[in-house]
């Protein structure tokens, strides 16, 4: 496998970042991860959009232009013979002086890797949710960035994995509704979309807003709503969202029955063709 590393190509196994990075000490930088069709990054923008945002916030220079990343994610794509692949961009603050303060640390690594994309099947998945004891702090100013520090999702998903169930829903500390650890979450009710709002630490999801802008053009409602857990036991269907999976059908949440509804497969295809589109014209 090539990776791309501070500007150059270089084979996997030689692209090694310092023992006192940041992001290794402290989780301090961001990362980015998106689909690629046919070697096209698809939603490039709004990807990058989120994650040159991210990066102000933790105040971390970008090394390089969107522009000359894109072209680099494509032939990186290429060059691992990955047309349809994920891509993973991450970003550290670099090395610095012992301790907290990111004093001195001017000098940021930034890493793009390609890695083989989930299949995507006709009929969305059906996946079971487990309901993880942990709790996302609400409204934290991170969850609108894919922060280097997960590890609150990280041991949600560890939960969900031990319980055989496909992901983790997670809760926020005021017992809200957030998202799966790594996907956005919508519910059906009345034949009206909800999705939880970003103020109760939902990430901004490039997909759920593709997903949102899609029902929008369709003239279907969605609404972002504060709820908790009990509520998708009573919705007419459940589904998560993300850049690398597309739409995928909750069948469960903790053991039990979510139901189903027709609305996520059109979703779906909806979002599919959409992204379809966007691939045409690559290798």
């Amino acid at each position: 496998m090539t990776v791309f590393l501070n500007g150059r190509f270089v084979p996997a196994e030689q692209a090694v970042v310092s023992v006192f990075d940041r992001s290794f000490l402290y989780g301090d930088g961001l990362f980015e991860t998106l689909r690629l069709m046919r070697g096209v990054p698809l939603r490039w923008t709004a990807h990058w959009h989120r994650f040159a945002a991210g990066a102000e916030l933790l105040g971390i220079k970008l090394p390089f232009t969107s522009e000359f990343l894109r072209a680099r994610a494509a032939e990186l794509s290429e060059q691992n013979e990955l047309p349809e692949a994920i891509l993973r961009i991450t970003l550290s603050r670099g090395v610095g002086q012992r301790g907290y303060s990111p004093k001195g640390a001017d000098a940021p690594t930034l890493v793009m890797s390609v890695h083989p994309a989930p299949m995507l099947e006709a009929v969305a998945p059906r996946w079971k949710l487990h309901l993880a004891s942990l709790r996302l702090p609400a409204g934290d100013a991170l969850s609108a960035s894919k922060s280097a520090n997960k590890l609150l999702h990280v041991l949600a998903r560890a939960e969900a994995d031990a319980a055989g169930a496909d992901e983790a829903l997670l809760l926020n500390s005021r017992g809200e509704v957030v998202g799966a650890s790594s996907a956005n979450l919508f519910w059906v009710e009345a034949d009206q979309l909800h999705t939880p709002p970003t103020g109760t630490g939902a990430l901004p999801g490039v997909t759920r807003a593709d997903v949102m802008a899609g029902c929008l053009s369709q003239r279907k409602t969605v609404q972002e709503t504060f709820a908790d857990s009990a509520r998708l036991y009573r919705a007419e269907g459940c589904f998560l969202t993300s850049s690398s999976w597309g739409v995928v059908e909750v069948v469960a949440l903790a053991g039990q029955p979510i139901a189903t509804t027709p609305l996520t497969q059109d979703i779906r295809e909806a979002l599919l063709a959409r992204w379809r589109a966007e691939g045409d014209g690559g290798w």
